[in-house]
């Protein structure tokens, strides 16, 4: 029998506590997502379509161009698939390109790029090779780059800014085995010892971290006089004596990442590289992450647009029964789905980005929905096209070339996409982040009423706020613009479909579903974090309608300005109607499921009572714990980190 899990060391609400500390508690900006799960439809804060400077496409343009011919000649993926490896030469030649600094303002050294621009290259390289993609992604999104950009002291800034621009490769670590999207447990440590910190602790699933020269760290602080402690941030040089680059990792897809396990045994970290004050880790790592997360969706972006290109080439060529088998129906959906579904995504992203470099309004759920949905439409188009592509599809793109047909990595994209519905955020994840973001206007006037720790004076306090708020809120959702069939003509223009009553369905879908929150909060009260399937739900609901807002935006925007409108149009239209048949779908599973009986089943399984249902099969894993041993102390492994000069 195997051992028993190990408990967690602080309780469900301390660990809340810290994440809900983590958030920013403030929203000094609009957010259309925000209003969209109030029922507001606030088309006037993506409508028209924000536009970057001239000088800012320009500069952006014509690093794409050099970039291009760099992944054209001198990315071998088939090379890096094969090797498991990204080839030095590769890594250089894009350090010297400038590409690790694309994020990095110019006066450090670096190209100055927009998250716009960022986010075109991210999908052009990821594209020519996935692996490549993730290692500038983690460098510059999440890496030592951003969090410097966003709360590094100037003197931080100065020391290690150009070297991020032009040299030096960096990581993020937070995971550890046993803490994942729970950092409330997290057991690495930082001691203050003089002017400095004393590092011990496993870092699990870093990425770069085989390659980095300088790492982003997240370690807990005791607190002790002088110390507040906490969740704290430091940038640690790699090659410091007691980092140990203990084990490379290999995954199922992005056979070229060099994601590893680090060890920290009383390493020595100054604190002038301590990243914000002690404390405010997570803060500084959820920040980061409000752009950062945009990283992911660009590449799932370029994704759905090479799938799409080998779905048309393929399904011309190949006939069945007579005619190529795109114009069988069968088929014909999936093709239909893959092209309307990356116009919808690359709406969302240049949206996104575009709102992100304005600055102008708060995009931290706009953010986590391009990522959740990017990473989970994606996925379903890479699906789609091995179906498309059959036997072929399954087959590797070495395995095609070798008996003298083209070597379409297709099965290889299905396994390389599949992570990014766990990378910096799993879905299940996102859902519970964007759910507490679009509930918190109602926890702000009612939180206390559901809280069992406040007093009967704070419950009635909070009920007569409530009171003002919900006289005022809920008859707004009763009638809106979606009922008038006038609304929103500007999207009706002559000569072309009508993408004005997508619009108005979803004004009328936004109020639909804060008033399906608001009944769930009044049902279930304090239970409602609980409702995980329920909130989910909730989520891709305004997932789907933020979706479908940003495609037929886009297609206006395209028209006006001359650039294929009509057919922006027509994939604009087949996806608001694809759209909208999921969403229909979803309003029913908020309340025709079965979550309660699953949840009756999990338990039983838990309990042993279906035993006799795995009966039958043997069990190809090996032996170990399920988690590993991450007990501070002196590396027991040769060091294999590899800096690449």
């Amino acid at each position: 029998m195997s051992a028993p899990t190990k408990k967690p060391a602080v309780t469900e609400r301390e660990a809340r506590q810290v994440a809900e500390a983590a958030r920013e508690q403030d929203w000094r900006k609009p957010s259309f997502a925000k209003e969209l799960f109030l029922g507001r439809f606030r088309l006037d804060l993506i409508h028209p379509h924000p536009m970057p400077a001239d000088e800012d496409a320009q500069r952006g343009e014509e690093f794409l161009a050099k970039l291009r011919d760099f992944c054209e000649t001198k990315i071998d993926g088939a090379r890096i698939e094969r090797e498991a490896q990204i080839p030095d030469e590769t890594i250089n030649g894009l350090k010297e390109l400038g590409a690790l600094g694309m994020k990095i303002d110019t006066k450090y050294g670096g190209l100055g790029l927009t998250q716009v621009y960022y986010n075109k290259a991210l999908a052009l390289v990821g594209s020519a090779n996935p692996a490549v993609g993730a290692l500038l992604s983690a460098h510059q999104s999440i890496g030592v780059p951003q969090p410097l950009k966003l709360f590094g002291t100037q003197e931080q800034k100065d020391t290690f800014l150009p070297r991020c621009a032009r040299t030096d490769i960096s990581a993020f670590l937070l995971t550890e085995p046993d803490v994942g999207s729970d950092p409330a447990r997290l057991a690495t440590t930082a001691v203050p010892d003089g002017d400095s910190y004393i590092l011990d602790g496993v870092k699990l699933w870093t990425t770069n971290g085989v390659v980095a020269d300088l790492l982003v760290v997240m370690a807990r602080v005791p607190k002790s006089e002088g110390h507040k402690g906490g969740i704290t941030a430091f940038v640690v040089e790699s090659a410091s004596e007691g980092v140990t680059v203990e084990n490379r990792n290999a995954f199922m897809g992005l056979r070229g990442l060099e994601n590893g396990v680090t060890r920290f045994h009383q390493v020595r970290v100054p604190a002038a590289n301590r990243i914000g004050p002690e404390g405010a880790g997570l803060k500084i790592a959820l920040t980061t992450l409000n752009t950062g997360r945009l990283s992911l969706p660009a590449m799932c972006v370029g994704a759905g647009k090479w799938c799409l290109k080998i779905a048309r080439e393929w399904s011309a060529a190949r006939e069945q029964w007579g005619k190529p088998v795109a114009f069988h129906e069968a088929v014909g959906s999936k093709i239909s789905f893959i092209a309307a579904t990356t116009f919808a995504l690359e709406a969302v992203l240049d949206l996104s980005s575009q709102m992100a470099d304005e600055d102008r309004n708060d995009i931290r759920i706009e953010a986590a929905l391009a990522k959740l949905y990017g990473s989970e439409m994606a996925w379903l188009m890479a699906d789609e096209l091995v179906q498309i592509r059959g036997g072929r599809g399954f087959e590797t793109a070495e395995s095609l070339a070798a008996r003298g047909e083209r070597a379409v990595p297709a099965e290889q994209i299905l396994r390389d996409l599949r992570i990014n519905r766990i990378f910096e955020g799993s879905t299940e994840i996102m859902h519970l982040l964007i759910a507490r973001e679009a509930v918190d206007a109602h926890l702000k006037v009612a939180g206390d009423l559901i809280d069992p720790e406040k007093t009967l004076q704070d419950k009635a306090k909070a009920g007569a706020n409530a009171g003002v708020f919900y006289a005022k809120w809920l008859p707004k959702l009763v009638a809106g613009p979606g009922q008038l069939p006038r609304s929103y003509a500007d999207f009706h223009p002559e000569g072309h479909l009508d993408l004005s009553g997508h619009l108005r369905y979803v004004e009328r879908s936004a109020r639909k579903l804060a008033r399906s929150t608001f009944y769930a909060m009044s049902r279930w009260q304090g239970r409602m974090e609980t409702k995980q399937g329920f909130l989910g739900r909730i989520v891709d609901i305004g997932a789907e309608l933020f979706a479908m807002s940003a495609a037929c935006v886009r297609a206006e925007h395209l028209r006006t300005t001359g650039e294929h409108g009509r057919e922006a149009y027509q994939l604009a239209d087949a996806f608001c109607r694809q759209s909208r048949i999921r969403v229909e779908e979803l309003f029913g599973r908020l309340w025709s499921n079965t979550d309660d009986l699953d949840h009756k089943v999990v338990k039983g399984v838990l309990g042993g009572t279906y035993t006799w249902l795995e009966e039958g099969v043997i069990d190809p894993s090996g032996d170990g714990a399920w988690i590993a041993d991450a007990t501070p102390g002196p590396a027991k492994r040769d060091n294999v980190h590899r800096p690449i000069r």
